[in-house]
């Protein structure tokens, strides 16, 4: 019962309209001006590389996101005074060992699948270690990438799901659209205008994957750990002049870049995969209800939310 925490919140419901209608409103903005742009995105990236250097310029890309990350758990407790908890998870406290779970077995896989792809592809990779840039690189990206995913784990399958799930009362329309715009948000990356719209596939398989994630497991727990894991090794391992990372990381891939079946292999082979491994941990039942089952209205939820109260005293 996940998005029923919402109604842990304040009403009424329209105070859940601007957080998202403003974050929206930047991203379209952001997009217009990039495709209008004179100059293409990885051009622009790599001017304010040679200019700022790239530890800069990731620093400069992230603090907007940062703050946004304070901006979503501030109004939460301040306009809705919903606490913390009740926006990350339906357990009574955040469990820690499910975000940590998540992060290993994900930086473990990335670690092995890069590994494996840098054996046997030696000639796209070229070893870009430097202590001096790298040390500085990893104390920011520790520091900041996950305050970065959080915000967006927060804003997509937190705040939005449980306003959309309370207004709709249903859990397949808050799981469509949120996957849809976390996809969307990254539009304006420099690995579209270099892969083409189909890169999208992938970001929007993304989404449904940590939507999927949080409404079986009732919390953003393993979304957290996942999605820190993910960018946090993406900035670490490997870099390329065309990606949104582009820093200062171990390897640098130097392959031209093209939209091939590597796209298609997480959303379709791998994240079914990993949605197996943690059904089989944590034991997830009926998931046609938790995944496109009714929510609850507020009588219900204050009952079941009383009964089970009670039943806790009495045992």
């Amino acid at each position: 019962m996940y998005i029923e925490q919402g109604y842990k919140g304040t009403p009424p419901l329209w105070k859940y309209l601007f957080l998202p209608l403003g974050f929206i409103g930047f991203m379209a903005f952001n997009y217009i001006f990039t495709v209008n742009s004179a100059v293409s995105v990885e051009d622009t990236m790599e001017i304010m590389i040679k200019q700022f250097g790239a530890n800069l310029v990731l620093i400069m890309l992230l603090i907007p996101l940062v703050a946004g990350f304070f901006v979503v758990l501030g109004w939460t407790r301040l306009v809705h005074q919903q606490s913390i908890t009740a926006l990350t998870t339906s357990r009574s406290k955040i469990d820690w060992g499910r975000i940590f779970f998540a992060f290993g077995l994900w930086s473990l896989l990335t670690i092995a699948i890069t590994g494996i792809d840098i054996y046997f592809s030696p000639e796209d990779y070229i070893w870009n270690f430097e202590v001096k840039k790298f040390i500085p690189l990893a104390i920011i990206a520790v520091l900041l990438i996950p305050l970065q995913t959080s915000f967006e784990e927060y804003l997509f399958r937190g705040y939005m799901m449980q306003g959309l799930g309370l207004a709709v009362k249903n859990r397949w329309v808050p799981l469509v659209v949120t996957s849809v715009l976390f996809g969307l948000m990254h539009i304006a990356n420099p690995e579209v205008e270099k892969l083409g719209l189909g890169i999208m596939v992938y970001y929007i398989g993304t989404g449904f994957f940590l939507g999927i994630l949080t409404l079986m497991d009732e919390g953003l727990e393993l979304a957290l750990g996942f999605h820190a894991a993910n960018n946090l090794t993406a900035a670490l391992l490997v870099t390329a002049d065309w990606t949104a990372f582009s820093v200062d990381s171990l390897y640098r891939d130097i392959s031209d870049p093209v939209l091939g079946w590597d796209i298609l292999i997480p959303v379709f082979v791998v994240f079914p995969l990993l949605l197996l491994v943690f059904a089989k941990k944590y034991r997830w039942t009926n998931w046609s209800d938790r995944l496109f089952g009714k929510v609850m209205d507020h009588a219900e939820f204050t009952n079941h939310v009383s009964s089970k109260s009670q039943d806790a005293k009495s045992s």
